[in-house]
């Protein structure tokens, strides 16, 4: 029996809604009132757990779902409905995402645990998950005497093997210097070459995208969120990415304004 070939059904196109600006192509800010709207209770002072974790569950739920949608191949499938027992032409013919293709989702301890695990599950339930790996990597900002970040320590890793032909994902909530991505993408260079790198943020810096797209030019940045809030009101005033120089997201501490404090304090309820 053969499936009616329906051309409008031959691929699923995805059309994004996102921010413009001038950092270049690889960068997707959203432009999402759904998700800004989650994002900023989970920033306010006033939010603590459970619901910090509740936000970030399901804000990452919905990250992984854009990525997947613009990143993750395609391909057609055949399916028998029930309706093909009395009609010929009851075969649901679909294109959907290649279930093969191979994913590595990268726990950043201690921020990062949260939106991988959120990543790693809906992608094993979505993929073949023999396909799909989980990877751990222990991270932590560097800082000097006035407490400015300096760049980041690697203390232990649990790495799965290579990464030729995956997509790589970092989900990590704040991207504010840059310094664990790059560390990141560092430490992965012995362990091949993916196909694709993928960081889906909740909020970044001007100076993280500057930071990353110089050391990591063929990463693909998913945000909710662009925060330049300490840079001058004319600058504020222009399209992101004009005056790339003279915006400013980061404190004299290297932290995002106005951002959500630190993360990984919130979620874990450790001040450390």
């Amino acid at each position: 029996m053969k499936p009616l070939r329906d051309s409008s059904l031959q691929t699923v196109p995805y059309a994004l809604s996102e921010l413009e600006h001038r950092y270049g192509e690889n960068v997707h800010i959203l432009s999402d009132p759904f998700l800004s709207t989650q994002l900023a209770k989970l920033c306010s002072i006033t939010t603590t757990q459970p619901l910090i974790h509740e936000l970030v569950t399901q804000i990452y739920t919905s990250l992984i779902r854009t990525a997947v949608n613009r990143e993750f191949p395609q391909h057609l499938e055949v399916t028998r409905s029930r309706m093909s027992s009395n009609h010929p032409e009851g075969i649901f013919e679909h294109a959907s995402i290649d279930p093969e293709t191979r994913t590595i989702t990268v726990n950043l301890a201690r921020a990062g645990t949260l939106p991988s695990m959120v990543c790693y599950q809906t992608l094993n339930y979505l993929l073949n998950p023999e396909k799909v790996r989980q990877d751990h990597i222990s991270i932590a900002r560097q800082t000097n005497a006035s407490h400015q970040v300096t760049g980041s320590a690697v203390s232990g890793h649990k790495i799965g093997g290579p990464i030729d032909d995956g997509i790589v994902l970092v989900p990590d909530p704040m991207g504010a210097t840059g310094s664990t991505l790059v560390k990141t993408y560092e430490l992965y260079r012995s362990f091949g070459r993916a196909k694709k790198w993928i960081a889906l943020h909740c909020i970044v810096t001007p100076e993280y995208l500057k930071k990353v797209a110089q050391a990591c030019p063929d990463l693909i940045i998913y945000a909710i969120r662009l925060d330049r809030g300490l840079s001058s009101e004319r600058v504020l005033q222009t399209l992101p990415g004009t005056h790339w120089d003279q915006e400013k997201g980061l404190n004299d501490q290297d932290y995002i304004v106005p951002g959500g404090g630190g993360f990984g304090e919130i979620m874990n309820n450790a001040y450390v």
